[in-house]
């Protein structure tokens, strides 16, 4: 009897322990949930777990959600004095902060929405040397805002044939090559994210050069907030921004990073040039500058287009280099060009032998004469 007791006993006890253990869990799963559920309610975990990316949790901080009245107030009720420009995103304004800092504030009417949420905070993850930050956004009153860093000296196209250019003298070719290549650092950074980031919109217009005329790419990624709806089809007129969109893009909207390098193609073939590519041509045999790189056979008709500003201050290997670049880029076939990564690699590889060869010794003496007088064929 003392062992049936004793195993009586013991069963009970086991199923009191059990029933413990059953009804702790229970009480803990139920007092999880509700702790997350008041977070998301309180919106410690609203605008971070459902991005794209879970990985942009970590630097959802960094994006500031501003409000219309604190942005109203900065760009004193958005005066025409603080229009600085117009894009495919909307107005763009100049704003100063409440702590001194300079801000570029791009505005548009749109209805709010998660998904224009969930891209800032994906966008704003994204930081390089050569790329402008994403530094907050703002939905109010069927309007919506993104706010990026103020870059001061205003885009290359600027300097180099825009209205009221600003010290193009300085841009001799050792400058355009240093900006070619930090503008190719900030698209290749793009492109080995993961997921991969594309420009879609590259352009010399949107590459700003800052007070000490570093290069910072603009506007990456802001065509996922336009969509698809302002991508023009084939057409025999071709306008100054559809001239950077790459044959299979304009045919079947097809971007890839290839897209990307055919558009950086077109800003090298601008920054040598000193032209807008879309330019018609004295000559009937091409409608624009592309065309006549892509169906040059030498370098002899292309040297026709090098800007005279930049007189004898590049040598002729260098810029050799430079249109051999330029052309490999604007290859119609997406597969025959090259990739950013490779891109940067030349660029640095001709800057950093321009340097050298063109650094003046001793009392002023170069090292090597500059060779543009050889490219005289066409003159």
């Amino acid at each position: 009897m003392s062992a049936t007791l004793a195993a009586i006993i013991g069963g009970a006890a086991g199923a009191v322990a059990l029933m413990g253990i059953v009804i702790y869990l229970i009480w803990f799963c139920l007092y999880h949930n509700l702790s997350v559920s008041r977070n998301s309610e309180t919106g410690s975990s609203d605008q971070s777990v459902q991005g794209r990316n879970v990985g942009i949790q970590l630097s959802v901080q960094e994006v500031r959600p501003f409000a219309m009245e604190e942005l109203s107030h900065v760009t004193k009720n958005f005066s025409d004095k603080n229009l600085i420009g117009e894009g495919k995103f909307g107005e763009v304004y100049k704003g100063l902060l409440q702590n001194g800092m300079l801000v570029a504030i791009k505005k548009r009417h749109g209805a709010p929405s998660r998904e224009f949420i969930d891209e800032v905070h994906f966008l704003s993850s994204i930081h390089h040397r050569n790329l402008v930050t994403l530094l907050g956004y703002c939905q109010e009153n069927n309007l919506q805002f993104l706010i990026y860093e103020y870059i001061p000296n205003g885009s290359v196209s600027v300097h180099l044939y825009g209205a009221g250019q600003v010290s193009c003298q300085k841009l001799e070719f050792k400058h355009r090559l240093s900006i070619a290549l930090g503008a190719a650092k900030g698209l290749a950074h793009l492109h080995s994210l993961s997921p991969r980031v594309l420009h879609k919109d590259f352009k010399t217009a949107n590459v700003l050069v800052d007070e000490n005329f570093i290069a910072k790419v603009a506007d990456a990624g802001l065509r996922i907030f336009l969509g698809r709806t302002d991508i023009a089809g084939p057409s025999s007129q071709v306008t100054a921004d559809e001239i950077f969109l790459a044959p299979e893009v304009k045919e079947f909207r097809r971007f890839s990073e290839k897209s990307d390098v055919y558009s950086f193609g077109v800003f090298l073939l601008e920054l040598v040039s000193g032209r807008e590519a879309s330019d018609s041509l004295s000559s009937a045999s091409y409608k624009n500058l592309v065309e006549l790189v892509q169906n040059s056979q030498d370098f002899s008709n292309i040297s026709s287009i090098i800007d005279m500003r930049l007189g004898t201050s590049f040598t002729t290997e260098g810029m050799e280099d430079f249109i051999r670049l330029t052309v490999r880029c604007l290859d119609p076939s997406s597969e025959r060009r090259p990739s950013m990564s490779y891109v940067v690699m030349e660029l640095d590889r001709t800057l950093e032998k321009e340097m050298s060869l063109t650094t003046v010794m001793g009392e002023g003496t170069p090292t090597v004469t500059p060779g543009s007088q050889l490219f005289t064929a066409t003159k």
